[in-house]
């Protein structure tokens, strides 16, 4: 029997890309909403507790009131902002541990990272929980991204035409610190304070790159570039979602990393380059695959337990 699946707010940019995977998939049966009643609340409450897993794509403050709609044996998987930090609610990056594969597997509610989070997460939670990060380690995130992840708004400042020439160049925001990913940061690795991040958008659609400084007197334990890039492949040995790339391999591409390289695939790599005194480490996917949409079916196939990378692209 296919498993019934609801996506509210299908019509968005994130909902659209999980709409795209399931093409093909004969074990998936989509309850679509007219469009005339998809903002109806009796009409969502009904589509949600028809469904076997819902998805929600919508605004933090919606998707509070969808998860509220839903009867305890629908599937809850979140995209938004609203439940990344909330108890109850698993969180959405299972190659972290165990412990958050099996939350995932076994939950009713669960919050997809955010795509910046993503990347600043994948290396941050693995270097606190093995303490070779200090907890109270002056964290810096600089981070570059596809315009697709500012959403349909965003998307249409860019891709309009006669658009203004200073889409052309790099935009810098959230000079006040107060980015929406930073709570998630700071709470799923462990660390004492959220970090300074420095994210910015540029002309191209999807993909980013997420980049953490770091001084090694200031680790926990010393170590090489090689030393930490050979950490990263022991901890994620074994994960098809994720990718630590040979020491070196920023020299082998001439030098430059490309943040779009990876548009279109559902995986993130993990890159380590730097000296013995200052390492960089980064990770680089595709902010609507690993950042939203792919996460988000990854985990759906988790909780159907298929294969994890069924319908995605690695």
């Amino acid at each position: 029997m296919a498993t019934k699946i609801f996506i509210d707010g299908s019509e968005g940019t994130t909902g659209l890309r999980i709409f795209e995977r399931f093409e093909g998939r004969d074990d998936i049966e989509l309850l679509k909403i007219p469009s005339a009643l998809r903002k109806d609340p009796d009409t969502i409450k009904k589509y949600i507790n028809d469904s076997d897993i819902t998805f929600l794509c919508l605004p933090d403050a919606a998707a509070i009131e969808a998860a509220d709609m839903a009867d305890e044996r629908v599937v809850v998987i979140d995209t938004s902002t609203a439940h990344r930090t909330t108890e109850g609610w698993a969180y959405g990056f299972p190659e972290l541990s165990k412990g958050h594969r099996d939350a995932i597997r076994n939950g009713k509610r669960i919050a997809v990272p955010g795509c910046y989070a993503s990347g600043f997460i994948g290396v941050g939670y693995p270097l606190v929980k093995e303490g070779i990060l200090p907890a109270d380690y002056p964290v810096s995130v600089f981070a570059v991204s596809g315009y697709s992840g500012g959403g349909k708004k965003l998307i249409a400042a860019y891709e309009e035409e006669g658009r203004d020439p200073k889409f052309d160049s790099a935009r810098m925001y959230a000079w006040g610190q107060s980015h929406k990913h930073l709570k998630e940061m700071k709470a799923i690795t462990g660390l004492a304070a959220e970090p300074l991040f420095c994210p910015l958008t540029t002309n191209y659609h999807s993909g980013m790159i997420v980049q953490v400084p770091l001084f090694t007197d200031r680790l926990n334990k010393k170590m090489t570039p090689e030393e930490l890039r050979d950490f990263f492949a022991e901890y994620y040995k074994g994960e098809k979602f994720i990718k630590v790339l040979p020491f070196g391999a920023d020299v082998e591409a001439g030098g430059a990393l490309f943040s779009d390289a990876c548009a279109g695939w559902d995986g993130m790599e993990i890159l380590v380059t730097g000296n013995n005194d200052r390492i960089v480490v980064a990770t680089r996917f595709d902010n609507l695959g690993k950042g939203a949409s792919g996460a988000a079916i990854q985990c759906m196939n988790i909780v159907l337990g298929c294969d994890e990378a069924k319908g995605l692209n690695l």
